[in-house]
């Protein structure tokens, strides 16, 4: 398995200081983030723009693999409003194409919203009608994620929706596209059970994955801590991991530190090595 950051754990800085900044860390690829409107990269980002970003990765030795996305959130599949629902399709298409204009597999989707654990002043969404309506749209878009051979990893984050193992599951099978694959998110995995079980029961349907750890004590946003400070069994996770045969990208996502930021990324970068089994 190969060790990868995600955009994410940065504060400040532009794209290219932080892949500058990762690389010295000691990390092998980089999980770029596409937004709305802000940052070198985002839905209108001129392809030139876009390419600059691959030249630059490419001079460093910094591979690119994922496209991620939390634009879900705003325009998930699952809202009530069918225009947000349209707008949430075309969202995703245009993740696909500037993943294949940049040369990764997989773009991330946070594929619905029904409620969060913590505050979001989004109005709550039933969770039957949720899942039939991200299935719906899944199975919508996967046409032209399968045309440009880019997958669409679904992931599970804290917006109560794909709270088992199995729900997660059964919405990939029932989409049926080779394309549309699970991101499996440990850290967020672990309020609702044991992340090395959903790793056994998503089998390979997972594409990608995220680490992160978290302190149950907690019990909130705020438990999300620095790897190997949580409750996370990596060990059991690593095993779960190679036991279906994982061997791609393990992308940390975890809280900036409030102070010295770059120190987090050395301090991640060797907690990903002892995890890998590296130190």
């Amino acid at each position: 398995m190969k060790k990868g950051i995600s955009n994410w754990m940065f504060r400040e800085g532009t794209v290219f200081e932080r892949m500058q900044l990762a690389k010295e860390a000691g990390f092998e690829g980089y999980e770029l983030v596409i937004n709305e409107d802000k940052g070198e990269l985002r839905l209108d980002s001129s392809d030139s723009d876009i390419l600059k970003i691959k030249e630059f990765a490419d001079s460093i030795g910094m591979e690119l693999y994922c496209l991620g996305s939390g634009l879900g959130f705003n325009y998930p599949l699952s809202s009530d409003d069918e225009d947000i629902r349209k707008k949430a399709k075309e969202i995703v298409k245009r993740q696909i194409d500037v993943t294949k204009l940049l040369g990764l597999d997989t773009t991330m989707l946070v594929p619905a919203f029904v409620g969060s654990q913590y505050t979001i002043d989004k109005p709550i969404t039933d969770y039957d009608a949720a899942y039939n309506r991200v299935i719906e749209g899944l199975k919508e878009l996967a046409p032209y994620a399968e045309d440009n051979g880019i997958y669409i990893g679904v992931e599970n984050v804290w917006n109560r929706f794909l709270t088992s193992a199995y729900d997660f599951a059964n919405l990939i099978d029932a989409v049926g596209s080779p394309y549309v694959c699970a991101y499996f998110d440990v850290g967020n995995a672990l309020i609702y059970g044991y992340p090395e079980q959903w790793i056994k029961i998503l089998g390979n349907r997972i594409k990608k994955v995220h680490i992160k750890d978290f302190r149950l004590s907690i019990g909130n946003i705020n438990g999300f801590v620095p790897l190997l400070s949580g409750d996370v069994n990596f060990e059991n996770v690593i095993a779960a991991l190679k036991e279906i045969g994982y061997d791609d990208w393990l992308t940390t996502e975890i809280p900036t530190y409030k102070r010295n930021n770059d120190m987090n990324l050395y301090h991640t970068s060797m907690s990903m090595d002892k995890i890998l089994g590296k130190r």
